[in-house]
């Protein structure tokens, strides 16, 4: 609940600080005091939009601070925590408007953005008036209102699910359909290409293999003739067999030569095996070079054709491979795409009929809700002098979505057989207040820590019918905290706080206050809202007599 407001420099606001306290704290003061002043403040601190120039004329900025008594169980702290804040004892807000209309907010001394403000503000304080336009008078909440009253967070939870079930298996279908059909325009590609590589079946590293075989049998053609006359000169035709006679010579010439030939024999020797693995080395590559001439023009048709397919489809010869399995990847997908489609198909039936299961429940637990709030408004509108007046909740159908296949509106009637029709076109001034006021009764116990402001929610009603609505704001403020700014000394009696607006002059400007009243001084003000600015003893009396009932 709001338990400290601190205004500087705000309109005619020089220096307030207010301490609220739970229950019903009421607001009175003339016309023109400041009553409204004091809820423009309040507003700027919580992000609301309102008045443009709100600095106090003289001052350089404005800044309003509201301080918040939270459990820790409080949706702000959900707020805040997704924010990045962690659980503190106090939730304090603090904001600051310059002269030259710039706005800053602070949560906690930490700065935060507009709308993270507003966020939080939606939890902690709900304004109600004869201009509501952002709670109860609002068509677009009406349908979360009903759901709050009828306790149907677990069917709308359900809902959901299976919402978002079907939207995913509709989103699988369509990309599926979008696969099949972009796979259908290239299908005379796909089956044409796979064949044409599975008939070629070119391997990774096969360009590479080919091109070298390909240059060595190019190599070959030209260095054979010289590979082959180097090898018949080493043969027996020419060194083998010179050198196999000059050893033969020598050796038949050593015996008489008493051992002068032995190192030239060793030697001879020595090239004799030299000789042997040069003629080894010249006939394994006359070997290798060795080729058939129509295995060159294989290799070379080969290896054209796989540079060739490399080049149509834009990719590496070594890549060939990889392509050709993403191709018949393809072309299996488009062959199962009827197969796949047809599941796609019955499971998107399927989430439908769930979806369609979920939304009827929630549909006839919305029309259940429904008509037991029109039966606690019949009860609430009674003691407002409302007795008459007939409150429906119509749940029509809506598009389908995930809060379900409902649409909900509040419609009243003011007289029986009179056209019903929204709530704030159809109620006058005073009945659009005693409407607002029984349907907040009404739905007040799916409110979570909220402080309840009611502006001027009296106007227009007087005696019994005043009272009945001072006593369903107490009734209000019994579960909470609720402020209420009023002009009906039935009301004001029946609050535990009162405080009045005053407006002082000085010698150079014009300032308001808020001055918190003793048990004496509440009963002058509401003499003088009996009577007026002449206070009788007649008034009080009927001040004291408001006051012991």
């Amino acid at each position: 609940m709001l338990r400290h407001l601190d205004i500087r420099d705000m309109l005619i606001i020089d220096r307030l600080e207010l301490a609220f306290q739970p229950g019903l704290n009421v607001l009175t003061g003339e016309t023109g005091a400041g009553k409204s002043i004091l809820l423009d403040s309040l507003g700027f601190v919580l992000g609301w939009r309102g008045r443009a120039e709100l600095v106090r004329q003289g001052a350089e900025q404005g800044e309003v601070t509201a301080e918040f008594d939270l459990p820790d169980t409080h949706p702000a702290w959900d707020v805040l925590r997704e924010a990045g804040f962690t659980y503190d004892d106090a939730l304090i807000l603090r904001r600051i408007n310059t002269r030259d209309g710039r706005k800053t907010a602070w949560i906690n001394d930490r700065r935060v953005s507009g709308d993270i403000l507003r966020r939080v503000s939606e939890t902690l304080v709900e304004l109600h008036g004869q201009h509501d336009d952002r709670g109860l008078l609002n068509p677009r909440g009406h349908r979360m209102l009903l759901d709050d009253f009828g306790g149907l967070t677990a069917k709308i939870a359900k809902v959901r699910t299976a919402w978002r079930a079907l939207s995913d298996a509709r989103k699988a279908l369509v990309a599926a359909e979008a696969r099949v059909a972009e796979l259908q325009a290239e299908e005379e590609f796909l089956r044409h290409a796979v064949a044409e590589l599975d008939k070629l079946s070119p391997e990774a590293g096969e360009d590479a293999t080919l091109d070298q075989q390909r240059r060595r049998m190019q190599a070959a053609e030209k260095i054979g003739e010289d590979i082959s006359k180097a090898y018949q000169a080493l043969g027996l035709q020419g060194a083998e067999g010179m050198l196999g006679d000059a050893a033969r010579w020598l050796s038949d010439a050593a015996g008489q030569a008493d051992g002068t030939l032995e190192g030239a024999l060793a030697a001879l020797d020595r090239a004799m095996t030299e000789l042997s693995e040069a003629q080894s080395g010249v006939e394994a590559c006359m070997d290798a070079l060795a080729f058939n001439p129509h295995e060159l023009e294989q290799i070379e048709e080969r290896l054209f054709a796989i540079r060739g397919l490399a080049r149509k489809h834009d990719v590496l010869p070594d890549e060939l491979g990889t392509f050709a399995d993403d191709l018949r990847a393809r072309l299996t997908a488009l062959d199962q795409g009827a197969s796949d489609l047809a599941d796609l198909t019955a499971a998107v039936t399927a989430a439908q009929a769930h979806y369609d299961t979920a939304a009827d429940d929630l549909t006839a637990a919305r029309t259940k809700a429904a008509k037991a709030l029109d039966t606690a408004m019949a009860k609430e509108l009674a003691p407002l002098k409302m007795e008459r007046a007939v409150f429906v909740t119509n749940v029509g159908p809506a598009e389908a979505g995930p809060d379900g296949v409902d649409e909900v509106a509040f419609t009243v009637a003011t007289n029986p057989g009179a056209p019903a029709g929204p709530i704030g076109k159809i109620a006058s001034g005073g009945e659009l207040s005693r409407f607002l006021l029984a349907l907040k009764v009404c739905l007040t116990g799916t409110d979570s820590g909220l402080t309840l402001i009611f502006d001027e929610i009296d106007r227009g009603v007087g005696g019994a019918t005043a009272d009945a609505v001072g006593r369903r704001l107490s009734q209000l403020a019994g579960q909470g905290q609720v402020l209420v700014v009023t002009h009906s000394p039935q009301v004001a009696a029946l609050g535990d706080h009162h405080w009045r607006v005053e407006k002082r002059q000085t010698k150079d400007a014009t300032l308001s206050t808020v001055v918190g009243l003793s048990e004496g001084d509440r009963v002058d003000e509401i003499a003088r809202m009996i009577s007026g600015d002449r206070i009788t003893d007649e008034a009080r009396a009927a001040a004291k007599s408001l006051l012991v009932a």
